[in-house]
């Protein structure tokens, strides 16, 4: 009898951990959840000014259309990525695009001093800080997550219910790895 009382406490203990695991694993997946969800907004927001600054900079420099072209292919193709890595390519030839953007402004200081391009120019700076801080945020959560996904025992739970590693939201390029410029 005293066996049994003591298998049954055993797998009473391992079923209450196993049920802790399994809920730490939710709770960090839904926390990257949350944090890409963050992301995603600010990126919004970022494609929201965009259209309105180069409506702006065409007003002074009609004769750079390709730019003007680079940076709306670049902002639909971002709108339209559907995975953390596609965002940041898409991410990558958007500020690429945007640094274009603004070699262009540098040759009409007229553009420079326009007031709606100077609050146009500070929403921008404003927005760029909060897109880092909150890939920042999301690439802490998704180490969390992923680490955990690897440690023992969670790595056993995780398999069996099915929890995979997210994805990283990552720059690869050099050139893309600087701010965008929005200084003057």
């Amino acid at each position: 009898m005293g066996v049994a009382v003591i298998i049954l406490i055993l797998i009473g203990l391992l079923l209450i951990m196993g049920i802790a695991i399994y809920n730490s694993l939710i709770q960090l997946r839904n926390r990257c959840e949350n944090a890409w969800a963050q992301v995603d907004v600010q990126l919004r927001r970022r494609y929201d000014l965009i259209p309105n600054l180069v409506e702006t900079v065409k007003g002074y420099a009609r004769h750079e259309r390709e730019v003007f072209e680079r940076v709306t292919e670049a902002r639909a193709r971002a709108i339209n990525a559907s995975t953390v890595v596609e965002q940041g390519q898409a991410e990558n030839q958007l500020t690429s695009a945007l640094k274009s953007l603004f070699a262009v402004v540098e040759n009409y200081p007229e553009l420079k001093a326009n007031q709606n391009f100077l609050l146009l120019q500070e929403e921008l700076a404003g927005t760029e800080s909060k897109i880092a801080f909150a890939r920042q945020f999301y690439n802490d959560s998704v180490m969390k997550y992923n680490i955990r996904l690897q440690v023992f025992p969670a790595r056993l739970i995780a398999q069996w219910f099915g929890f995979k590693p997210k994805e990283y939201f990552e720059i690869e390029e050099a050139e893309a790895r600087e701010p965008v410029r929005v200084s003057f």
